[in-house]
């Protein structure tokens, strides 16, 4: 029964969500239980340019550390922000998200590229934070109960929370530089006098992860009242089988 109730649970988390999350949590298990080691997820342009290791490009982005304080954080906060952006401004929009998705991860790996980046899931998070927190201007949001904030400054307080535990800001400031890209593109140059939306989603996409659109020019089949199976008019009567109308009353009283 818990079983089943904790299925349903899971199959009501959106697509995108429930399959970046759970790929997320098999890929640290996996290296928990030693299966995979970290070496062989690390984002490193050599192996994949001469030993051809592209699985590199996607697993720098699904391994947060061991498990621990740190991956559990870091887990909450992509679950439930990644959550509320596919069930909030790109509800009905898959592929919308899934573009942003790609954008993130195409720029994060230019990225790094040319800063030492090894795992970029916790940028991936942030930017995620990032686009959510913009367009969410006016939620008041509470720190663990330490303070009290608007929404536009939780990328902020995350990346002061990173730097007490003794991490890398770059990792931060990489997700929020291109967070800031993907709303600038999407949210504020479309809005501008001559402006327009650059990130276009490709029609397979759209074909492959939203709904197909309803056809405006279809029009339902009437009703056929009366009619039951058998073609039969019951409690009905044409105009053929109308009965003939009564005699002409001759009382000439």
């Amino acid at each position: 029964m818990a079983y089943q109730t904790f299925l349903q649970e899971y199959m009501l988390i959106p697509p995108v969500t429930r399959a970046y999350t759970t790929a997320c949590v098999i890929t640290t298990l996996a290296v928990q239980l030693d299966l995979v080691s970290p070496f062989q997820l690390y984002f490193n342009p050599i192996l994949i340019v001469t030993k051809y290791q592209i699985w590199r490009v996607i697993s720098t982005f699904l391994f947060f550390g061991n498990l621990g304080f740190n991956f559990f954080f870091n887990m909450i906060f992509t679950y439930r922000y990644c959550r509320m952006l596919e069930e909030g401004s790109f509800r009905g929009r898959t592929a919308d998200f899934v573009v942003m998705f790609i954008f993130g991860g195409v720029l994060m790996i230019i990225c790094a590229f040319f800063v030492n980046l090894l795992f970029l899931g916790q940028a991936f998070t942030i930017m995620i934070v990032y686009v959510w927190s913009r367009r969410n201007v006016f939620v008041r949001m509470n720190f663990f109960g330490l303070m009290n904030f608007q929404a536009p400054y939780l990328p902020w307080v995350l990346l002061g929370f990173s730097v007490l535990l003794g991490n890398s800001i770059s990792v931060d400031l990489v997700g929020m530089a291109i967070g800031h890209m993907y709303f600038f593109l999407e949210d504020i140059l479309p809005q501008q006098r001559g402006g327009h939306r650059i990130l276009k989603t490709p029609k397979f996409l759209q074909k492959l992860f939203d709904a197909p659109p309803e056809d405006v020019d279809y029009e339902p089949l009437p009703e056929m009242e009366g009619v039951r199976p058998g073609g039969f008019h019951w409690g009905r009567q044409d105009a053929g089988d109308a009965p003939p109308p009564p005699p002409p009353d001759n009382d000439n009283r």
